[in-house]
């Protein structure tokens, strides 16, 4: 069998390291150089060739930065005669932007796909796409898992009895009933309207959240704009306690230190790095789920198995 190679980008060393780690593994360098124009130069300093090649790069910010050094490694892959070249973007920042819903715009999530493949990549390893349709969008092998069984571990343990698990609107209900089933709990959700970028509204919770322990679900948190307008709703329906939990958990614009003024916690996991000391933070590592994904693909093995509860 051919070796593996695994490079990381800048975007998360840390992560890149621990799935190393899990692998066993070591992580090959890469030299980031930026010349006096601004350009960006990427050299693997590892023998690529008739090699199985993995990036390890999630777009986060700043995001062009960070999907151009991607593109420049697989182009690097690729020429320096890689057997296969494999992006592992654990968090794909494009996938908001999966539609024309307005004149004259671009569907950002389709073009950066084609610009993966455009640069040589042969297939992509991601987390929890904020669209799943985006799947669709690659016209190479796509390998898309999420963080429910990681998230359902951590609230195993605890007392549910009174719990229920609440999406933040109905787009994001199929995945949140995934996860209430892997708790026994129920499930209810907002019925959501995005106003825009920084609005939403929230007109009503469709189940029943009154007394309960409400453990709310999404793909993601950046502004924390549709969870706070979610937390009004809750308070006015009578929920007993709140924690919120999700995937990525991008916290711009401080919504960290916003958001654990008014819940009992905030549960996220690593695909973008996020501060580990804060009191109210929990952060769950998603390295052992990404090294299983890599090894699987490496040796030809299936990656649904991944997915049984």
């Amino acid at each position: 069998m051919r070796e593996i190679a695994v490079f990381g980008g800048s975007a998360h060393p840390a992560l890149t390291a621990e799935i190393c780690a899990f692998l066993a593994v070591p992580q090959q360098p890469v030299q980031l150089q930026r010349f006096a124009n601004d350009c960006l130069e990427v050299q693997l300093q590892a023998n690529c060739r008739e090699r199985d090649v993995f990036i390890i790069q999630p777009l986060v910010y700043p995001v062009q930065e960070h999907l151009i050094e991607l593109l420049l490694m697989a182009d690097a892959a690729r020429g320096a005669s890689a057997a296969r070249v494999t992006a592992v973007i654990p968090h794909y920042a494009y996938a908001r932007s999966d539609k024309k819903d307005k004149p004259r715009i671009s569907i950002g999530a389709r073009l950066v796909a084609d610009l993966l493949v455009t640069s040589g990549v042969d297939r992509v390893l991601t987390l929890t796409l904020h669209s799943p349709q985006v799947h669709g969008f690659f016209s190479v092998p796509v390998d898309h898992l999420h963080a429910l069984r990681e998230l359902a571990t951590h609230f195993r343990s605890r007392d549910l009895s009174r719990g229920v698990v609440v999406a933040p609107d109905l787009g994001y209900a199929k995945s949140a009933a995934e996860f209430a089933r892997r708790l026994g709990l129920p499930v209810a959700a907002g019925a959501k309207e995005r106003i825009s970028d920084t609005e939403v509204q929230i007109t009503a919770i469709i189940g029943d959240v009154a007394g309960r322990d409400v453990i709310v679900i999404d793909d993601e948190i950046s502004r924390g704009t549709t969870v706070f307008e979610l937390l009004d709703r809750l308070r006015e329906y009578g929920a007993r306690s709140v924690v919120v939990a999700c995937t990525h958990g991008l916290f711009a614009d401080n919504a960290l230190d916003k958001l654990t003024t008014e819940v009992t916690e905030v549960v996220c996991t690593n695909s973008a790095p996020v501060p580990t000391d804060h009191p109210k933070l929990h952060v769950l590592s998603i390295a052992p789920a990404m090294a299983e994904a890599i090894s699987r693909i490496h040796n030809g093995e299936s990656v649904s198995a991944l997915f049984v509860h």
